[in-house]
């Protein structure tokens, strides 16, 4: 099992949520966090008064997988978020070790 971690741009998650939902993807995590990379925030206008934005707004979705649909889960999120500007994103993919459903009790990949 895998653990894939996506950080996008807010207004792609619909976009990437249905390309998971189409390669079988049952269940996502999305959390709303701020960061900056390369893109390094930006300036803006408030009240006649400039101030620096460093941390940008970002969507970050997690997924536990089974190992044979991680290149299908890299290529859905990378195709799907990608604008081709800076910021687009990153995924991360880490082991998992174990997975539990707490409701029934099941582990491993049945627990997905």
């Amino acid at each position: 099992m895998k653990l894939v971690s996506a950080v996008i741009k807010p207004f792609k998650l619909d976009d990437v949520r249905e390309a998971l939902s189409e390669i079988g993807i049952q269940g996502v995590t999305v959390t709303e966090v701020k960061g900056f990379g390369r893109q390094k925030g930006h300036t803006e206008l408030y009240r006649g008064a400039e101030y620096v934005v460093d941390f940008l707004p970002k969507v970050k979705i997690e997924a536990a997988i089974e190992d044979n649909l991680v290149e299908q889960v890299i290529e859905a999120i990378s195709t799907t978020a990608n604008t081709g500007k800076i910021g687009d994103g990153k995924i991360f993919v880490t082991p998992l070790e174990q997975a539990i459903r707490i409701r029934t009790g099941e582990t491993g990949t049945d627990a997905l």
